[in-house]
């Protein structure tokens, strides 16, 4: 209670309350209107909070599963803001202008974007050395050009799983073409604007740097913190795949160790039953039947027994 009391107070401070004109007003706004104060709409700060918990939340949970949350804020005075508190939790951002197709037409615009790191990589690693002074200075023009609008986008290998918007009646081609892919949007919406098209609405005031500044800080605080717990798991499961690993291997040392001892015993008790093995030659009592049989006797020697042996042979 004490923290909400906090940032009520904290948004009264930033102005956040102020909305527009009435007469700029729009009639999906009305739940969210405190009051009309010389001819100016007063936003329910109330409300503004409800709004903000729930999308601090919710980007929480999307940053904790390790996608990736883009910023769009192109008005000049949210600029600046917006861009660090993105860098500020490495997610990717669009201050200067939203190209149309940025995410529908997402696959020409990477084309882009690695055109631009190939000639910042041909700058760095001097392969621009044997070209003309007149091709070099068009090359880097053609970068700072590109990087001015892409360079936040430059790390983003595939459309981003939600949108954070500054103005969506400023930034109406970004939100259209969010919804058609059915991407997640976030935005700060004034009195002049319909929070029906979002899907997490934060009823404030979209014009004041001070306003802007306390919802995007508070925001970016919500993903560092998904972030920070996302690490954190990733260390644990680390910590027991170790544990799991070392286990297993003890388990497998044991199982040798059982082994060689069975082993052992084996070839004793073989040592043990050696004597035995060999005893004397072939047959006692003879095999019988047939008339002759083996005889038996030392050594295993063939020799008179019952009547079998053989004659020998006569001389024609």
């Amino acid at each position: 209670m004490e923290d909400n009391k906090t940032l009520h107070q904290q948004l009264l401070e930033a102005g956040v309350h102020f909305g527009h004109l009435k007469k700029k007003w729009n009639p999906k706004m009305l739940p969210y209107i405190f009051a009309e104060k010389n001819g100016i709409h007063i936003i329910d700060l109330n409300k503004t909070i409800e709004g903000l918990e729930e999308a601090a939340a919710a980007m929480k949970s999307i940053a904790k599963s390790g996608k990736k949350i883009m910023f769009v804020a192109t008005k000049k005075q949210s600029k600046e803001i917006v861009a660090e508190a993105a860098a500020k939790v490495n997610m990717p951002f669009v201050t200067e202008r939203w190209l149309g197709g940025m995410l529908t037409n997402f696959q020409t615009i990477r084309k882009s974007v690695k055109k631009m790191l190939s000639i910042e990589k041909m700058l760095t690693d001097g392969t621009m050395d044997s070209v003309t002074k007149k091709e070099r200075l068009t090359l880097t023009r053609s970068k700072e050009k590109m990087e001015k609008v892409l360079g936040g986008i430059s790390q983003m290998g595939r459309t981003p799983a939600a949108l954070f918007i500054v103005d969506i009646s400023h930034e109406h081609i970004a939100l259209a073409e969010a919804k058609r892919l059915g991407i997640t949007t976030f935005a700060m919406v004034d009195t002049n604007s319909d929070p029906t098209k979002v899907d997490f609405a934060i009823p404030s005031n979209d014009d004041a740097t001070k306003s802007i500044s306390i919802i995007t800080n508070y925001l970016t605080a919500a993903i560092m913190e998904g972030l920070q717990e996302r690490a954190s798991t990733k260390d644990d499961e680390e910590t027991a795949e170790e544990l799991a690993e070392r286990t297993r291997g003890m388990e497998i040392t044991e199982e040798d160790n059982e082994g060689g001892r069975g082993r052992g015993r084996g070839r004793g008790r073989a040592a043990a039953g050696a004597p035995g093995a060999g005893g004397p030659g072939r047959g006692g009592a003879g095999r019988p039947g047939g008339g002759a049989g083996r005889p038996g006797g030392a050594g295993g020697n063939r020799g008179p027994g019952g009547g079998g042996s053989r004659p020998a042979p006569t001389k024609r």
